[in-house]
């Protein structure tokens, strides 16, 4: 088990993971079809994106924190 304090990060991580693998998957099978290699392109294709999506994820998170509670009415 990690440290409370990981719990950030930790989220960030997976949530960018999941969501580059689908938005990935879809375009490369929008881009390739079911083509011989689909598995290796969109393997590729989700690498890359991860490794963009989650220090993206890091630092956008707080801002889109800040934003939702401008944008919700407090208690």
């Amino acid at each position: 088990m990690l440290p409370k304090k990981f719990a950030p990060a930790l989220f960030s991580f997976i949530l960018s993971g999941l969501m580059s693998l689908l938005v990935s998957g879809i375009t490369t099978y929008r881009a390739a079809g079911l083509a011989p290699g689909f598995t290796d392109i969109w393997a590729a294709g989700w690498i890359t994106a991860w490794v963009v999506a989650f220090p993206v994820v890091l630092v956008v998170a707080p801002l889109t924190r800040r934003a939702v509670g401008i944008l919700v009415a407090q208690d």
